[in-house]
């Protein structure tokens, strides 16, 4: 079995957390490749052995993607795994954890589950963008599993999105910005800015804005076969653009187009887990003392 281990950072309690998944993973003999960058933060004697190496990129062969951090981690992630098919399980150091469901001290008994195929698989929607005129930044890594959003830059002025939506003209949020979200985004960014919750198997995207000033403007959720065309306009000639956590600047003169993305992304879970259990325990909503 090939599996690839990713962190973007190595507190004290990623290293923990890092040290029980390698001792659990060669107790199952597994073959371990670490992310380049990762891998050159770990100790000489874990280098040294024949089990564990490293890569820069993955490819079909991988059986695996393990994420050690937060939510955060695991959006990196995505950019390793592409349209490879990649199941994704993220042990959480983090804070809230809504995609990295593995807490630390589950980590040698759920690894065991997964590694024994006692496990399922979410498949999880993405966004992509285009724009017009192309954007360099944008031809290797043009895709999202939370959010595409458009937002303000230098200034403290709000802006103009002018919004169509499958070439019928919708609206002009005069606002901050605007989000548009999967339902595995929609609680993150686009909740803390009011929008709604999606379960992750709906076949639906979520406009929204960031701190309207169109007061009746509202989160619109619209089927994932719909696209989004947005054109900004404000008094600063750039605008900012972020695909989950990665930000470009883009020209007010640019055409974005998002559309669902062409392929989709596995997150695993394992047998008791569910979405609705998930939005119990880390929003609290099993803590109303009425229930």
């Amino acid at each position: 079995m090939k599996i690839a281990v990713y962190s973007q950072y190595y507190p004290e309690k990623s290293s923990k957390s890092f040290d029980e998944l390698i001792s659990v993973l060669q107790q199952n003999e597994v073959d371990i490749y670490i992310e380049k960058s990762f891998f050159e933060h770990i100790s000489e004697d874990l280098k040294a052995q024949t089990s564990i190496h490293s890569f820069s990129e993955l490819n079909e062969s991988f059986d695996l993607l393990i994420s050690i951090g937060g939510d955060g981690t695991i959006l990196r992630a995505i950019t390793y795994v592409r349209d490879f098919s990649i199941p994704i399980v993220g042990i959480n150091t983090g804070r809230l954890g809504f995609l990295a469901t593995i807490q630390t001290d589950e980590i040698e008994t759920a690894i065991s589950h997964i590694l024994n195929g006692n496990y399922k698989t979410s498949e999880r929607t993405l966004l992509s963008v285009e724009t017009h005129p192309d954007n360099d930044d944008l031809k290797q890594t043009n895709f999202a599993l939370n959010e595409i959003a458009v937002s303000r830059k230098n200034t403290t002025s709000m802006i103009i999105v002018e919004t169509h939506l499958n070439d019928e003209y919708l609206t002009s949020y005069w606002a901050d910005g605007l989000i548009v979200a999967t339902p595995t985004g929609s609680t993150g960014y686009s909740l803390s800015c009011g929008g709604p919750v999606i379960t992750p198997d709906a076949n639906s995207f979520v406009l929204t804005p960031i701190a309207p000033h169109n007061l009746n403007a509202r989160p619109l959720v619209i089927p994932d076969d719909t696209t989004i065309k947005l054109k900004v306009d404000g008094r600063e000639d750039q605008h900012l653009m972020s695909l989950d956590s990665r930000i470009i600047t883009l020209s007010n003169a640019t055409l974005i187009t998002i559309k669902k993305a062409n392929f989709k992304i596995k997150m695993v879970e394992l047998l008791d887990e569910s979405f609705i259990d998930t939005l119990r325990m880390k929003m609290l909503w099993g803590e109303d003392k009425r229930n």
